[in-house]
């Protein structure tokens, strides 16, 4: 597996990934697939500010991609980051999620941020939860009931590490 930078030329890949989870789960609270160019404009917004977003390979493709971002636009939150990451449906299972991650952290740091937040959806997400505590987040509330997908109520974890 290859982590690496995210370029342009993998947000076909990075598109592909997150209209699965769109569609099929709760680990986001959209629920019409962004485009390409959606994508890469959300990709170019984060880069212009240095933010990483990487994407890890596996035999040539995405398998699975994470990115840091601004928690919140005002000013007195510039030193903490939101996290998203999201691994391609065969590739589950093989730590692709893990490596993401570790590096996210790692550039966040880097960058002198403070806290990384984790903002999970669905508090039956077992896979995100067990991920971020086992690098180091600890849960820190739950919004319950604020979504409403796939005809049911939902709820979203509150995660946070300090770097």
């Amino acid at each position: 597996m290859d982590i690496r930078a995210c370029t342009g030329a993998d947000l076909d890949g990075v598109q592909a990934i997150y209209a699965h989870h769109v569609l099929s789960g709760f680990g986001t609270f959209e629920e019409e697939p962004p485009s390409v160019g959606e994508m890469r404009q959300r990709f170019e917004a984060l880069a212009a500010h240095d933010f990483p977003f990487l994407v890890a390979v596996i035999d040539g493709r995405i398998a699975g991609y994470a990115y840091a971002g601004p928690f919140r636009p005002r000013a007195a939150y510039r030193h903490t980051c939101e996290s998203s990451v999201y691994v391609a449906a065969d590739a589950q299972r093989r730590g692709v999620g893990r490596e993401l991650m570790l590096r996210v952290i790692g550039d966040c740091q880097r960058l002198g941020k403070r806290q990384l937040l984790a903002v999970i959806g669905d508090s039956a997400n077992a896979a995100s939860i067990g991920l971020h505590s086992a690098l180091g987040f600890e849960s820190v509330g739950i919004f319950k009931n604020i979504g409403f997908k796939f005809s049911r109520w939902v709820d979203v974890v509150l995660m946070q590490r300090a770097l």
